[in-house]
């Protein structure tokens, strides 16, 4: 664990997935009957006089020490790289000032211990069979395998749709480019996608992450199921979007789910035009799938005004920015045309 680099709650939950050592012991306390107090060594736990007794420990961390510590009252303490025990049976006696949304006495102690000595602090209730983890301001409740791996099913199943339908428009996009007939509406429905999948898939983050190595199968299919989605959506911003791809990606990650179903409401924030309205794309997209680097998409971008007349140029017009390529990339935008005419690509 590196003290440099800022952290969030999702960085110490890969620590307690089915499998680690720490989550076994967790596990067996459950089935136990048993509640214990697990905190991370800090600076802060060290200096701001909140370890109260107990005793110096210093050993090697196993998973039968640790399960035999937790059968007493007070807390464990952990090295930051989780290789000793360097605490056990101590109290931890955090500032009461302390904002906390606790109720339990153990549960108070933890989130305000690692509010105030900025470490995690994991608590596992005997009475709820619950184990919560504290971080920060931060909170976050364990959840077991079986729930872990019904979430993500459903998800997949959701992605699974959701992909299927971005596929089909992009699809139906393709042909509508090279024949001039791509309206507002017609992009608006492949960004709605493209974000409704990235929304799915921020919620299934966690849960990968919480479930360890025994989601690794889900995990394949899930990372087929995203694999391009992202880089369309850059694209297609940037081949139509009035505004920068930042600014763009903003607006449309800030919109309500109630105001992504509303096309109208996409089109008039990234295009200001209405749905029904003809749009060319300026062609990022189509020249991404050529032996281009992003420089020279750019500047072959900004030297034509849509994709029409990249593909209605000549090589020799390609030569100031690409010089002895030009006669490669012209016949490599006429392969992709055929090509996509043909139904053989999906940009």
């Amino acid at each position: 664990m590196t003290a440099e680099k800022e952290r969030s709650i999702t960085d110490f939950i890969k620590l307690v997935s089915p499998g680690t050592l720490i989550r076994d012991v967790i596990d067996d306390l459950i089935r136990s009957g048993l509640g214990a107090l697990i905190a991370f060594d800090s600076k802060e736990l060290q200096t701001q006089n909140i370890l109260d007794g107990g005793f110096r420990i210093n050993s090697r961390l196993t998973s039968r020490k640790l399960f035999e510590l937790g059968k007493m009252d007070g807390a464990i303490i952990l090295s930051p790289d989780l290789k000793r025990i360097l605490y056990a049976n101590t109290m931890l006696a955090p500032d009461v000032t302390i904002n906390t949304t606790e109720t339990g006495t153990r549960h108070k102690a933890a989130e305000r211990t690692a509010k105030q000595a900025n470490t995690l602090v994991i608590a596992v209730s005997e009475r709820r069979k619950k184990t919560t983890l504290y971080y920060q301001n931060s909170k976050y409740t364990l959840k077991s395998s079986e729930v872990l791996t019904r979430n993500i099913s459903s998800n997949i199943h959701l992605l699974e749709k959701q992909r299927e339908l971005f596929n089909e428009s992009t699809e139906k996009i393709n042909i509508l480019e090279l024949s001039e007939l791509v309206s507002v509406s017609d992009i608006c429905k492949i960004l709605q996608r493209a974000e409704m999948i990235q929304r799915i898939t921020e919620s299934v983050k966690r849960d990968f992450t919480e479930l360890g190595r025994e989601g690794n199968i889900m995990h394949m299919r899930y990372r087929e199921l995203i694999k391009g989605v992202e880089k369309t959506k850059n694209n297609l911003l940037r081949d139509y979007s009035v505004i920068s791809l930042k600014k763009s990606k903003n607006l449309l990650s800030n919109i309500t789910f109630e105001g992504l179903l509303n096309l109208e409401s996409i089109a008039r924030l990234l295009f200001e035009k209405p749905l029904e309205e003809s749009i060319l794309p300026k062609g990022y997209r189509f020249l991404s799938h050529l032996s281009l680097s992003e420089k020279e998409i750019s500047q072959i971008t900004k030297n034509f005004k849509n994709i029409k007349e990249i593909i209605d140029a000549e090589s020799k017009n390609f030569e100031p920015i690409l010089k002895n390529r030009s006669s490669q990339i012209k016949k490599e935008i006429e392969n992709l045309r055929e090509q996509i005419l043909n139904g053989k690509v999906v940009c």
